[in-house]
């Protein structure tokens, strides 16, 4: 009975040994399965952090960067508050400016008003500067014809001088000739009878030639009294006429 019995544990201890082996090797392939996934985690592990470390500099890098662009927004940020500023001030010039302009663009008009006044009381003194030429013109054409009458006034005048002249010499002739033939008269021939011939023949001549000379007096004088009757400076002339 103790054979069959022995056979039958030692079959089962085959088995545990088999289960056990089989465990075993299960355990191996599990443990080795557990180093491969370890070593890959450590793989994971080493690249993560190589991926952190990237990360890092990279994050330290894009700090480094926002704090330039921060820096560099400040700086825009301050320009632009200059430039607003200047910006304010350029338009506070340009109202100056405006007004300035304003006030420039109401003086031109005002100018331009005193201009166009000017212009009007330049024209009316020249219409009355062109009046008083023709008045002028006028004056010279009446001063010209007055003179011209005033000449032939004087030659008549002269003439007239000529022609009392010529009256003088024939009365002092007549005279003459009258003292001469009453010499002649009362002395009778003797010898005074020269003096008597001669001064009857003295007085002859005078009152020949103030007769000559005053009928060409005369005659000037009708002349010149024709001229000043039809000269326009002797209106009173005409009405005479």
């Amino acid at each position: 009975m103790s054979e069959p019995h022995n056979g039958g544990e030692r079959g089962h201890n085959s088995e545990e040994v088999v289960a056990l082996l089989t465990r075993l090797a299960e355990l191996e392939q599990e443990q080795a399965g557990a180093m491969q996934e370890q070593n890959q985690l450590a793989r994971q592990r080493t690249e993560t952090t190589s991926h952190l470390a990237l990360y890092s500099s990279k994050t330290a890098e894009n700090a480094e960067k926002q704090t330039g662009f921060a820096q560099e927004r400040t700086a825009l940020t301050r320009e632009q508050t200059r430039l607003s500023t200047r910006s304010t001030e350029l338009a506070n010039i340009r109202t100056e400016l405006a007004q300035e302009r304003s006030f420039q663009a109401e003086e031109r008009t005002r100018l331009a008003t005193q201009r166009t006044e000017m212009a009007r009381h330049r024209t009316s003194l020249s219409d009355w500067r062109t009046k008083l030429a023709e008045r002028r013109n006028d004056l010279a054409k009446e001063r010209t014809i007055t003179a011209r009458t005033r000449t032939r006034l004087s030659l008549h005048r002269t003439e007239l001088a000529e022609e009392r002249t010529s009256l003088a010499v024939i009365r002092t002739g007549l005279a003459f000739l009258t003292l001469g033939i009453t010499f002649f008269r009362y002395f009778g021939i003797s010898v005074w009878t020269f003096f008597d011939g001669g001064l009857v023949l003295f007085s002859t001549l005078m009152v020949y030639f103030g007769t000559t000379s005053y009928r060409r007096s005369r005659a000037k004088e009708k002349k010149l009294l024709e001229l000043l009757v039809h000269d326009t400076g002797m209106p009173d002339m005409k009405a005479l006429n």
